[in-house]
């Protein structure tokens, strides 16, 4: 199948007037990858691959490989260490064009490498422009992909990094587009 590209409405105060929006990533600037780092499976012996790469039409691509081999399954981008200041917004907001599969949002609190992440699920249609909304009551706090019990609650106002991830248990390329990530408020 040939993916068309066809342009979404941007993130911004001028597309939803009667809303409080904040643009956390647009992606339309020159070097808007340069943000972003992989974290993949092969911090635990795994081969997965995943990066995010500029497509030329305004947006970026969450793309790569994910393999089971030497117990792996996932592969991720982060967000370089920021203030993001939350507080006050509901959740998040993506405009996104996936492949059918599931995908993860990831929120870090601090600036360890490997500490609580706070997590949402959202699933793709294949080939298809979606506007999603993720409540950030929806965000479940997790450590090395299990759910962390006695993590504190998500602070909205110290989140210093965002995260992208597929971890669904099945191997194959992966390609999620990526038009817009922005919070808004209710």
């Amino acid at each position: 199948m040939i993916n068309r590209f066809v342009r979404t409405p941007p993130l911004d105060s001028t597309a939803y007037p009667n809303q409080a929006k904040m643009l956390l990533f647009g992606f339309s600037i020159e070097r808007a990858t340069d943000d972003w780092v992989p974290i993949n499976d092969v911090v635990m012996g795994g081969v997965s691959a995943g990066r995010l790469e500029a497509t030329g039409n305004d947006t970026v691509a969450f793309t790569g490989l994910v393999s089971l081999d030497n117990n792996g399954g996932f592969a991720s981008v982060r967000s370089r260490p920021g203030k993001h200041g939350l507080g006050g917004y509901s959740g998040l907001e993506l405009r996104i064009r996936g492949d059918g599969r599931r995908y993860k949002i990831n929120l870090k609190t601090d600036l360890r490498a490997d500490g609580i992440l706070y997590r949402a699920v959202f699933e793709t249609r294949e080939d298809e422009w979606q506007a999603l909304r993720l409540p950030f009551e929806d965000f479940l706090p997790t450590f090395r992909g299990h759910f962390a019990r006695e993590a504190p609650p998500l602070d909205l106002s110290c989140v210093t990094s965002l995260g992208l991830m597929i971890s669904d248990r099945q191997a194959g390329l992966f390609r999620l587009e990526i038009a817009g990530l922005g919070a808004y408020a209710d």
